[in-house]
């Protein structure tokens, strides 16, 4: 499991709380996330009702449902599936790294938000990355005949008769 960089986890409070336009609660980093109304309040700043319902009170289960629906949320909004953490990376505190990542995916996908103009997490986003090649470089390949084309030194399925035949020598 990757170490916790407190240094990240302090960025990511900071970018939260400019987002929202609000001081977080006094706390540790994964007691102020763990029930999923920050989170919910955050994906709803970022895509307004993205998060219905936000339980601020209940049971395990009701608060883990917040993490859930900040999961669904932030996929919908462009956050690859593989940058999301486990409910229990929070919740049961198993992946505190991941959360860090996680926001920071977030962060980072504002970026292709063009209606977004908050705050920024992260690095900036690569825009394109076009590569002009001339005729010449484009035809350079040409000329080369490679195993695709069919041609393997005379080897080929000739004589062998078919599905599930034996060779005959």
């Amino acid at each position: 499991m990757p170490a916790r960089n407190k240094e990240q986890e302090t960025e990511v409070m900071v970018w939260i709380e400019a987002v929202l336009g609000e001081k977080l609660p006094p706390g540790n980093y994964e007691d102020i996330l763990k029930d999923g109304v920050i989170l919910c309040k955050l994906i709803n700043k970022l895509a307004p009702g993205s998060v219905k319902k936000i339980q601020a009170k209940g049971t395990n289960f009701q608060l883990m449902e917040n993490v859930q629906r900040f999961q669904a949320a932030i996929k919908e909004y462009g956050v690859p599936q593989e940058e999301i953490f486990q409910t229990a990376d929070l919740f049961e505190r198993r992946n505190i790294p991941q959360v860090t990542l996680c926001l920071y995916a977030l962060g980072r996908i504002t970026q292709k938000h063009p209606e977004y103009n908050g705050p920024r997490l992260g690095p900036k986003m690569a825009e394109e990355n076009k590569r002009i090649f001339t005729e010449d470089q484009l035809r350079a390949s040409e000329g080369q005949l490679n195993l695709q084309m069919g041609y393997n030194k005379g080897a080929s399925q000739a004589g062998h008769g078919g599905f599930g035949n034996t060779r005959h020598m």
